[in-house]
């Protein structure tokens, strides 16, 4: 039995129209999420290699005693324009059929606007020339990397306080004698690391403070106890206001939770008398890692002597292999070099990153085993976003790119 001979034309007509439709919205619903994902996705690696492109640049040109320049893409505006077109055409059934097959069609165009901002001004030269405070140290260590290789990437100089080897010895590998301490040290820190024994932690103290009852109205009182615990001495007609207070970043071998109230008092004091970009260190004996005691600070420097240091590495002043001290552990990981580049006429095969500058490539050294120079380059990259501002409030021109 032939049912197309009781199926009229506009019922067929509008069973294909809805049909079309139909398959229509299907199609843009899941084209939309499609196209967003792969733009997502594709801008994110882009720019995540810009920013990695823009550091080598910079390192490159530190090299060559170049001046440093950044820019950023401030803002992608990505349009996504879909057309779909449909039709319908007789399939092939013979004399007897009138069925209609659809055909279905469409094109998807991107339109992205990208905008550019060079980075510059005050507020970021002031940035990048400011060093580090002690906390952006914290936050690094606290992710677990190894505190020599952040020390030796952010660190300046060692200052150790009082023994023998009380000096100044500074991060720098033509300061033979002070380089070849400061690599010691950090060295004998990542020890104390490796046996889980190493504290970076803000001092918590209770502070108190004594004064007349009678030089206080009961408001006042009210008010203070909001923030501090009062202690009212009926004898001697005096008030004690009690308030826990956190203090200085201090590297130690031991918790200092430990330490007595008035001892972490003293080391507060001692570590308020440095500047705000001096960590305190006390490795004291009797704890692991105590054969070698240390006291003093490590003074931290700004991202741009940090590319310097990095850049002036690969000729002018280039790191060497230090030994371990004496009495430090063993250690697995000791490189010559903070960060290892390479330069080559020819673009590298061998490493994910390289940009070209005069007449060289420049990339990063390919790690064999640990993945120190990876690890080096992304706590880089971790710290140039610490210095950069919001794009969008520079107030430097933008330049507009529409694809």
């Amino acid at each position: 039995m032939n049912l197309n001979r009781y199926l009229s034309p506009v019922f067929l007509n509008f069973t294909a129209r809805l049909l079309i439709m139909l398959v229509l919205w299907g199609l843009q619903g899941c084209l939309s999420p499609m196209a967003l994902d792969h733009a997502v996705i594709e801008y994110d690696k882009t720019t995540t290699d810009i920013l990695s492109k823009l550091i080598l640049l910079n390192i490159a040109r530190s090299h060559q005693h170049q001046p440093m320049h950044f820019t950023g893409v401030s803002n992608i505006a990505a349009t996504f324009n879909f057309q779909l077109n449909a039709g319908a055409t007789p399939a092939f059934t013979g004399e007897n059929g009138s069925l209609l097959t659809p055909v279905f069609g469409g094109t998807i165009s991107e339109n992205p606007t990208i905008s550019i901002v060079p980075v510059e001004g005050e507020e970021f030269t002031r940035r990048m020339l400011t060093p580090f405070q002690e906390n952006k140290l914290t936050m690094l260590l606290r992710q677990g990397a190894d505190v020599d290789l952040i020390l030796r990437l952010v660190a300046g100089e060692l200052r150790i306080n009082g023994g023998k080897q009380e000096g100044i010895y500074y991060n720098k590998p033509n300061d033979v004698k002070g380089y070849r301490m400061f690599r010691q040290a950090v060295l004998h820190m990542s020890s104390i690391q490796d046996r889980n024994k190493l504290f970076v932690e803000p001092l918590m103290f209770e502070q108190h403070w004594t004064m007349p009852a009678e030089s206080l109205t009961a408001e006042q009182m009210a008010a203070l106890q909001k923030d501090f615990k009062i202690d009212y001495q009926t004898q001697s007609k005096q008030v004690t206001l009690g308030k826990r207070v956190t203090g200085r970043i201090v590297i130690t071998n031991y918790d200092p939770a430990t330490l007595s109230n008035d001892e972490r008092i003293r080391l507060q004091e001692e570590a308020d008398q440095g500047a705000g970009n001096d960590v305190m260190v006390d490795i004291r004996p009797g704890y692991p890692g105590g054969e070698w005691p240390i006291h003093g600070v490590f003074r931290l420097r700004s991202f741009h002597n940090i590319l310097n240091f990095i850049g002036q590495s690969i000729g002018d002043n280039p790191e060497y292999d230090v030994a371990k001290y004496l009495l430090t552990p063993n250690v697995s990981q000791n490189p010559a070099n903070t960060l290892a580049m390479v330069i080559s006429d020819d673009k590298p095969g061998n490493s994910d990153i390289s940009v070209q500058y005069g007449d060289g490539y420049y990339a990063i050294k390919p790690d064999e085993g640990y993945p120190w120079n990876r690890e080096a380059f992304r706590l880089l990259c971790q710290l140039f976003q610490m210095t950069m501002t919001d794009l969008a409030r520079q107030g430097a021109p933008e330049i507009t790119i529409s694809k």
